[in-house]
């Protein structure tokens, strides 16, 4: 299969967990002064020879400049090449705050709403994510500040082994959950995990693999897929949904804003498509937004636009 063509997680099947394993390891040994070096030199190899991630970067820049009107924006080799040294910066970020060198105090929260006052709840809630900025910041907002179990919902087939590593890091109130389908046994397995108070997070700006439920959208002023599973779900489980985004600042502290979003998704079986279609159009605004604000900060590393009508152009 010609490798340019592959989904998104068939690469990061086999990609993720060892890169985790890798730098886990590697930061234990090392620290983060030494194994700098040699992650920037592995992100520089992703860019020289990751012919489809880096013509995606360019794609995502030059429709954010052009959504935008804002020429400064557009891409340039040194421009794309900076987001790929966000991405391996945000992955050094990840083992500073598993090894406990990032701290609650180092991260500002923006939330006008006081949701943050909700976490100690007796129902959870759900948060929904995206691929910008650093998603492990916002994940270890369970570990570092409130001490409530965060259930992180993701598509790998390799979540148990995340669950060992994550334990070794010491994150023992975090777990991801593999929810490539939503079979009636996960179903309950979430609903009682609300009942309980925990939260789950899960990222809106991914179509799972094997044949998994979107919708299309405007994002930056073009058709692209988005899942439909965190409206399904927020639905199906008659929970708020708010939105949660972790963006690096200049000085190299985080932003972490919560943000609501929905107070309840309800639909009947007639208007299904059309309420969902809503709620990723929000959704897609929303994330258009906070583009402008970190827009070297977007690691979604493949051809976000591509949809069925141009897959084989």
């Amino acid at each position: 299969m010609n490798v340019d063509k592959q989904h998104w997680a068939d690469r990061e099947e086999r990609g993720s967990f060892w890169l985790m394993k890798f730098t886990a390891v590697a930061a234990k040994v090392l620290g983060r002064r030494l194994l700098s070096p040699l992650l920037y030199g592995i992100v520089l190899y992703f860019f020289l020879f990751g012919r489809s991630a880096r013509q995606s970067a360019w794609e995502y820049q030059q429709r954010l400049a052009d959504w935008s009107g804002r020429d400064e924006l557009r891409p340039s080799h040194w421009r794309v090449f900076s987001q790929f040294m966000a991405f391996a910066d945000s992955l050094l970020d990840k083992l500073d705050v598993w090894n406990g060198k990032l701290g609650i105090e180092h991260i500002e929260i923006i939330d006008p709403a006081l949701l943050r006052n909700q976490l100690r709840g007796t129902r959870g809630q759900m948060l929904v994510g995206a691929h910008l900025g650093n998603l492990e910041v916002c994940r270890a907002l369970a570990e570092i500040g409130e001490k409530v179990t965060m259930n992180v919902l993701v598509h790998t087939k390799h979540a148990e082994r995340f669950n060992r590593l994550l334990g070794e890091a010491g994150a023992t109130n975090l777990r991801l959950i593999q929810v490539s389908e939503l079979d009636p046994v996960i179903m309950l397995q979430l609903h009682e995990r609300l009942e309980r108070g925990e939260w789950l997070a899960i990222a809106g700006d991914r179509v799972p693999l094997h044949g998994g439920r979107s919708v299309t959208v405007d994002f930056l002023g073009h058709p692209a897929k988005f899942p439909q599973g965190p409206w399904l779900l927020a639905g199906l489980l008659k929970c708020p949904v708010h939105l949660l985004l972790c963006l690096k600042k200049a000085d190299g502290h985080y932003r972490l804003t919560l943000e609501p979003f929905a107070d309840a998704i309800t639909w009947k079986r007639s208007d299904r498509e059309q309420v969902i279609h809503q709620w990723a159009t929000r959704y897609a605004e929303r994330l258009s937004h906070y583009c402008l604000q970190a827009p070297r900060q977007w690691f979604n590393f493949y051809p976000f636009w591509k949809t069925d009508d141009d897959a084989n152009a």
